[in-house]
Order: structure tokens, then C-alpha cells, then sequence
């Protein structure tokens, strides 16, 4: 749980009691610099589904706009032959088998690991290592891919993962706080929309109940939606 320092209750008194429109609330978020570092902006969505129902599930990943600020560590298994490519399109580490004793080693300093569904019968072997830390190659996410230089430039780039919690909510950063607001709000506005796009079937209701975002270290703002 959040520690309330008098900073963060000092910025929380600032917020009105009502929803913002996103362009203030991304105004009123760029406007709270007490802290000496350049915070990560998140969008939170609020879904009504049943996380518990496999059909309604809300999973993959989105390039936004303009990128979030952050390159991510990105590893590739694939055939030697691939490696080379992988390597030059931004990936750590790449291969295969070498690099599957390595993890099962413990080495974990990465952020994403891509897979060639040609050697997925030898990488799901570390699914008890990378399952836990939601490192493990999926094609519901992109990350098992035939494509893998490609995914590797993507994700290196600040491509980003989404997946439901057990509550209904998914958590994405979105940029940085140093970000323009322009850029902040396409971000937000591309991943919101995408979110509309993969509504599953089964979900019933209003299908995005809230949205709010929040810097690192800032209280979150309710967007009107």
C-alpha cells in the first residue's frame, strides 16, 4: 500500500472532487513537480469483465504513438541462424539453447523475451521461471511470433505488454511525465481505443467503468469518460 507523504496529500488536496476531462487531468499531472526525476505516466482502465471467465480475458500488447520514454532489455529465442538478426534489431541476447540453460541459471536482467514458435518446444521448459514474472513468450501477447526481428525492434522500443488483474483492471504506462501534453494525450487516446477494439464477446454492461491516471509518485486523476 501507498505511503501518503505530506507531498502526496499536499497534491491530492489540489484535485477537484469531480472526473477531469483527460486534457486537464494530463495538465494537472504535468503540473505536480516535487520530485527530482522524470515520473512514468499510467493509465488504469476499470473493465467490466469477469476475470475469472477465460472468455473474457483482456490480453496483448499496443506501440503507442509516440513511445513511452524507456527502452526495455529484450531477449530473443530463436534459431542461431536468426540470432545475428535479433541481435542488430535490438535484442541482449539471443538464440536458444545457450540461452535457455542461462536463464535456468537464474540470470532474469531483461524485460521481455520473444520466441520463434519453432523453438517454443524447447523454451517451455522455463514457463515455472518466467511464468511467475509474466516473462513468459506468448502469441496472445505478440511475443511468440514468426516475425521475431521485428517484435524484438518493437518491444525494444517501449512496446507494451497489457493484461488483466484479478480485479478487471489493466495498468500501462503511457509516457513520461516530461512528455508534451499532445503526445500524453495520443498515447492515452490510441491505448483507450485499442482497449474498445478487443472487448470480448461475453462482456456485458458498460464495458469501461473508469479511467484514471497517475504519475509515479502522484495521486491518480479520474478521466470523464
Amino acid at each position: 500500500m501507498r505511503v501518503k507523504t505530506k507531498r502526496y496529500k499536499k497534491e491530492s488536496e489540489q484535485l477537484s472532487k469531480g472526473n477531469l476531462s483527460l486534457a486537464d487531468a494530463i495538465e494537472k499531472i504535468k503540473s505536480f513537480q516535487s520530485v527530482k526525476f522524470d515520473q512514468s505516466i499510467e493509465c488504469v482502465l476499470h473493465l467490466s469483465i469477469d476475470p475469472k471467465q477465460a472468455d473474457q480475458l483482456v490480453r496483448g500488447s499496443i506501440s503507442l504513438p509516440h513511445g513511452i520514454g524507456k527502452q526495455k532489455k529484450v531477449i530473443a529465442f530463436c534459431e542461431d541462424s536468426d540470432a545475428e538478426a535479433a541481435l542488430s534489431a535490438g535484442a541482449i541476447e539471443a538464440g536458444c539453447d545457450e540461452l535457455v540453460k542461462k536463464i535456468t541459471d537464474g540470470w532474469m536482467d531483461f524485460d521481455v523475451a520473444i520466441a520463434s514458435p519453432k523453438v517454443m518446444s524447447r523454451v517451455g521448459r522455463l514457463g515455472r521461471v518466467l511464468g511467475p514474472q509474466g516473462k513468459m513468450p506468448s502469441p496472445k501477447n505478440g511475443t511468440v511470433t514468426g516475425e521475431v526481428t521485428k517484435a524484438v525492434a518493437e518491444f525494444a522500443a517501449g512496446k507494451v505488454e497489457f493484461r488483466n488483474d484479478a480485479g478487471g483492471n489493466i495498468h500501462v504506462v503511457v509516457g513520461k511525465q516530461s512528455f508534451e501534453k499532445e503526445k500524453l494525450l495520443d498515447n492515452i487516446n490510441a491505448f483507450i481505443s485499442h482497449i474498445k477494439k478487443v472487448k470480448p464477446a461475453a462482456s456485458k454492461g458498460t464495458y469501461i467503468k473508469k479511467v484514471s491516471i497517475s504519475a509515479t509518485m502522484s495521486p491518480g486523476i479520474t478521466i470523464d469518460i
